[in-house]
């Protein structure tokens, strides 16, 4: 009986957190809506950066040979810078929607922290590789790895969510805008 009680908790603990999860991702949209997304520099911005993506698309296909047409490479290469500006000043203008979210999140942090310390919210089906276990069994006693704390359980339900809640309100980066702007793991071009 009292096992089953503690399956129980440990459920609707999980339940709970990813329910938390959501409401903060609604939370974090809304605060980026107000910042962000409704103000005319972001709206020209992203529709820049949009026409940019798709023109400069265009030109890479319709372009085959470029070490035979100097013309075009110099070209391709101002749209891509011009582009990369663009994306540096789109980035600039979320800035202040990230502090907002930022120091909104480490208040919630801190509240459910204290509500959640030492509880196992979930129970993991395998065990994380050493480099995760400080964060898996964060604030949790005994050597049992499969043991979940909040903290993961959390982070993970983020960053699942919070991207489809970015899509659901056509918030999320297009995928031609995301592959030209370039990112943190892609190789560096030559020149």
């Amino acid at each position: 009986r009292r096992m089953r009680a503690a399956i129980f908790k440990m459920y609707a603990d999980a339940l709970l957190i990813v329910i938390i999860s959501v409401i903060t991702a609604l939370l974090s949209e809304a605060i980026t809506w107000v910042l962000v997304y409704r103000t005319d520099t972001y709206k020209r911005l992203k529709s820049s950066i949009e026409k940019q993506s798709k023109r400069l698309e265009r030109k890479k296909e319709a372009v085959t040979d470029i070490s035979r047409q100097g013309g075009q490479k110099r070209k391709l290469e101002k749209a891509e810078e011009r582009l990369k500006t663009n994306n540096r000043d789109l980035s600039l203008v979320k800035m202040k929607s990230m502090v907002a979210i930022s120091f909104t999140f480490m208040a919630l942090m801190g509240m459910f922290n204290t509500l959640f310390d030492g509880r196992v919210v979930a129970k993991l089906p395998f065990e994380p590789i050493s480099l995760l276990q400080g964060l898996s069994h964060r604030n949790l006693m005994g050597s049992d790895y499969t043991d979940c704390s909040f903290i993961f359980l959390y982070i993970l339900c983020t960053m699942s969510i919070r991207q489809n809640v970015q899509k659901l309100f056509g918030n999320a980066p297009s995928r031609a805008a995301s592959k030209l702007a370039g990112g943190l793991f892609q190789p560096p071009s030559t020149k």
